[in-house]
C-alpha cells in the first residue's frame, strides 16, 4: 500500500527525473518514464479469486448458500486487496469446467474455488494442474485430493471425504445393530465414491451391503429401485446423494412403508432438504460437519467456537435459521485463503504471476491448526484435505430439527 508520505517523496522524485529528462524524450516517451519510476513503489496488485459454483440447477440448495457466503469473505488481508469473481455452472460438469477455463485464462484469477458438487470438481482437478493453478473445492468425494500427485498436487478440498464420514456412519450402524445394509445412490462420481467407501467401512464392522441400487440426479421417482430394496429386506438403508435429490429415496421408502433405518450423508446436511422433507426425514441418521448443530456441542469441542463465528456471521446477513452446512465449506476455503495469502506476499512474488501461485499453492500446503466451521484443517504434502475425526458429528432428524447425537 502507498502511504502519504511514500507518496509525497514519490512526486518530488518524479518532479526531479522529468526535468533531467526534458528535452531527451518526446511527451509519451516521458510519461513512460514516470510510470517506470512509479513502480518500484507500486503496492501488489490484487489477489483474483476465481469461484465456480452450483447456484442454480441440481446442486442449487448446496450452492446458494456458498454464493451467498462469498459477500462475508474479507476483501482486505493485512493490506492486501482481494477481488472474488462468481461464476454459476448450473450443477453442469461441462460448465463447471468452461468457468474453471475462463477464471484462470480469461481472468487469471490466482486461485480457484469450486464447485459444489464431486463430478464437475473432479473435471477441473487436470485444469488446475496444467495451468499450475491452486484450487480449492467444496465437493466431497476423496478422489478429487487423492492421491497427491500429478494434478492434485495444485488441489485441496474443504468438505470431509466421505471415508471419514462413512466410518462415522458404520460405528452407528453397529450401535444400531444393522447386520444387512442396502444401498441407493448417485449413479456417478459421489455415488460410486460413497459406495466403494461405506463397502469397505461397513465389512471392516461385520456389516454386509447385501443390495444397491443407483439413480440419476434429475430422478422424479426411484418406485422401482425401492421396491427392489424393500424385497431385499435390509436392517438399514443408506441413501448416498447431495441437496435436494437426497429426498427422493427418503420419501418413497417411508411411502412404501419401510421400518429400517434410513441414513444419509453429509451431502444431505442441508436445512432446505428439511423443510421439503417433511416428517418423511424423522428419524433418519447422518454424520456431518459441527457447525449444523455448533450450539449443541460441549464448550471444549475444538471447533465450536470458530463455527459459531459463521453461523452468528450468517444469520445476522440472511436471517435466523438460514444457516445451512454447505456455506460452512466456502466459509472455510476463504479461511485457507485468508490464511495463505500472508506468506505467499511475504516470498516477493506478485499477484497475478505465476509465482505468485506457486507460492499460494505452497502456502496452502503449509496450513497448520486452523479452526474454521468445519474442523481443523492440517494440510500437508500428503494430505490435502486436512480433517480428522473433530470434523464430523453424528446427528438425527427430530421433529424437523437437527439433533447431535454425542453417544454416536
Amino acid at each position: 500500500m502507498v502511504t502519504r508520505s511514500d507518496a509525497s517523496l514519490l512526486q518530488i522524485a518524479v518532479s526531479d527525473r522529468w526535468r533531467s529528462l526534458q528535452g531527451r524524450f518526446g511527451r509519451l516517451s516521458m510519461l513512460a518514464a514516470v510510470v517506470a519510476l512509479a513502480l518500484p513503489f507500486t503496492a501488489f496488485g490484487q489477489v483474483k479469486v476465481g469461484i465456480t459454483i452450483a447456484s442454480t440447477g441440481a446442486a442449487a440448495s448446496l450452492g446458494i448458500p456458498q454464493r451467498n457466503t462469498v459477500s462475508l469473505l474479507p476483501t482486505v488481508v493485512e493490506g492486501q486487496a482481494i477481488e472474488y469473481i462468481v461464476l454459476d455452472d448450473g450443477t453442469d460438469t461441462a460448465a463447471a469446467l468452461r468457468n474453471m477455463r475462463k477464471l484462470v485464462e480469461g481472468d487469471r484469477v490466482d486461485v480457484v474455488v469450486g464447485t459444489s458438487v464431486t463430478p464437475g470438481s473432479l473435471a477441473m482437478v487436470d485444469v488446475a494442474g496444467e495451468t499450475h493453478t491452486p484450487m480449492i473445492s467444496v465437493a466431497a468425494n476423496a478422489e478429487v485430493v487423492e492421491p497427491v500427485e500429478g494434478p492434485r498436487r495444485w488441489v485441496f478440498k474443504t468438505s470431509q471425504n466421505d471415508r471419514l464420514m462413512a466410518a462415522a456412519l458404520a460405528d452407528a450402524m453397529v450401535s444400531h445393530g444393522i447386520r444387512t445394509l442396502g444401498f441407493i445412490g448417485y449413479g456417478d462420481s459421489y455415488g460410486e465414491g460413497w459406495l466403494q467407501a461405506m463397502q469397505d467401512a461397513a465389512q471392516a464392522r461385520g456389516i454386509k451391503v447385501s443390495h444397491v441400487e443407483r439413480y440419476g440426479r434429475s430422478a422424479a421417482s426411484v418406485a422401482g429401485q425401492v421396491r427392489r430394496l424393500l424385497a431385499a429386506k435390509p436392517d438399514g438403508i443408506l441413501v448416498a446423494a447431495a441437496g435436494m435429490p437426497a429426498i427422493v429415496p427418503q420419501k418413497e421408502l417411508k411411502e412404501h412403508g419401510y421400518k429400517g433405518i434410513i441414513y444419509q450423508t453429509h451431502g444431505a446436511a442441508d436445512s432446505e432438504v428439511l423443510r421439503a422433507c417433511g416428517k418423511a426425514c424423522n428419524d433418519m441418521y447422518l454424520p456431518t460437519g459441527p457447525l449444523l448443530v455448533a450450539g449443541q456441542l460441549p464448550d471444549d469441542h475444538p471447533v465450536k467456537k470458530s463455527a459459531l463465528d459463521y453461523k452468528n456471521r450468517y444469520e445476522a446477513k440472511y436471517g435466523p435459521g438460514t444457516l445451512n452446512s454447505f456455506g460452512g465449506y466456502m466459509w472455510d476455503a476463504g479461511l485457507l485463503i485468508r490464511a495463505a495469502i500472508p506468506e505467499a506476499i511475504k516470498t516477493g512474488a506478485s499477484p497475478g504471476s505465476q509465482e505468485f501461485r506457486q507460492a499460494l499453492r505452497d502456502a496452502l500446503e503449509q496450513i497448520k491448526g486452523l479452526p474454521a466451521s468445519q474442523g481443523v484443517y492440517s494440510m500437508s504434502p500428503e494430505d490435502h484435505a486436512g480433517l480428522d475425526e473433530a470434523a464430523r458429528v453424528m446427528v438425527k432428524v427430530v421433529d424437523g430439527k437437527w439433533v447431535y447425537q454425542p453417544n454416536l
